[in-house]
């Protein structure tokens, strides 16, 4: 049986009051973080959907700003599950220590990480569905199947707040996220169907996008906002959970290793 530091994290609802903690918290500066998730993507979609779309054919049999549009409430939900997982919950790690005086109550190390993946996601779902509205809003969807990107867009989240808590896990300063921004974030958003579909790369490119979590992300969510039923759903959902699941685990690891070691 594994034990230590690699035994499998203890999963109980325990995280839950730590989860309200920090809602309880976000609640204090709600406006300007709904604000700020929500007019970056809304300005890539509006800008480049329109303006761009002006200059280039349908893309896949659509205007470019409705396939823009399915990119972005999956680059929205990665990005804003990323920052929380990164920034916030670095913050309230390293330099606040609130995990810390957490841990004083009768909370493990697992409760705080498991409350901070799911507060990572729940924040990213607030950010995958202000874009959604703006979509139903603007007439770019009207299928009643884009209803289902609802139950997409939290397993996006879980799945970006767990890799995202991997390298907070290792950071000693705030600089250390430009790494994985620079290095994993920014390709993925260029590889995996968020901009232009992914058989423009070429073939190798192509190969390795298919590894990549985002390009099962949009492959789920581009075909649900057009109102057709993705290919192989049940594929794309089982690697993101892999991602997840992984994820977390890793991270969960590399937290005892910092703590309790």
């Amino acid at each position: 049986m594994i034990s230590g530091r690699y035994a499998p994290p203890s999963l109980s609802r325990r995280f839950m009051p730590v989860w309200r903690r920090n809602l309880l918290v976000w609640r204090k500066l709600a406006v300007p973080s709904i604000l700020g998730n929500f007019a970056d993507p809304l300005i890539y979609m509006l800008g480049l959907g329109y303006g761009l779309g002006a200059l280039v054919p349908d893309v896949s049999g659509v205007p470019y700003i409705t396939f823009l549009a399915a990119g972005t409430v999956c680059f929205s939900t990665m990005n804003s599950a990323t920052f929380e997982a990164l920034y916030s919950g670095f913050s309230r790690m390293q330099v606040q220590r609130t995990w810390e005086a957490i841990m004083n109550a009768p909370l493990t190390l697992d409760d705080v990480a498991l409350a901070e993946l799911i507060w990572a996601a729940t924040k990213s779902f607030l950010s995958g569905l202000a874009i959604l509205i703006v979509i139903w809003v603007l007439g770019l969807s009207t299928s009643l199947l884009s209803l289902w990107i609802l139950a997409v867009v939290p397993l996006i989240g879980l799945t970006f707040a767990a890799l995202a808590l991997i390298v907070t896990a290792l950071a000693r300063s705030y600089d250390f996220f430009m790494y994985y921004f620079t290095l994993v974030v920014t390709p993925m958003a260029m590889l995996c169907g968020v901009f232009f579909p992914s058989t423009q790369l070429p073939a190798p490119l192509q190969t390795f996008a298919q590894l990549l979590p985002l390009s099962h992300a949009t492959a789920l969510v581009r075909p649900l906002m057009m109102g057709e039923i993705p290919a192989a759903p049940a594929t794309h959902v089982l690697v993101l959970l892999a991602y997840a699941l992984t994820g977390f685990y890793a991270a969960v690891i590399l937290f005892r290793r910092r703590f309790l070691e």
